[in-house]
């Protein structure tokens, strides 16, 4: 029953996201950190996990919007902003992004 339950709540959040706009699609990839881990899709899926104060905190869902660089992800009433003070940007080869305050590199790997 639990697996059942796992499987339809995929599947409703697979069929709530919106693909990434043209003008964001650089944001798809997974980026990582030490302490922070970020996979967004192009099909508007993402995945998060930060180490912080000893804990850990995890998201999954359908990205909701972007409000600027900034950008939403969840259903309905649970939702989180994820704050982008540096976009996705390409310096000497390295992609980066600071989500959060935290620097991430996008990895090589096609997902």
């Amino acid at each position: 029953m639990k697996k059942l339950f796992s499987l339809v709540f995929l599947l409703l959040l697979a069929g709530c996201s919106k693909p990434l706009p043209d003008d964001k699609l650089v944001y798809a990839g997974e980026w990582k950190s030490k302490e922070m881990y970020l996979l967004i899709l192009e099909d508007g899926t993402v995945s998060y996990q930060r180490l912080q104060r000893g804990g850990k905190t995890s998201i999954s869902g359908p990205l909701q919007e972007f409000i600027g660089d900034d950008f939403i992800v969840g259903l309905s009433f649970f939702t989180t902003t994820f704050n982008v003070s540096q976009p996705p940007t390409l310096s000497n080869g390295e992609w980066t992004i600071i989500v959060d305050g935290v620097k991430l590199k996008k990895t090589e790997e096609d997902i």
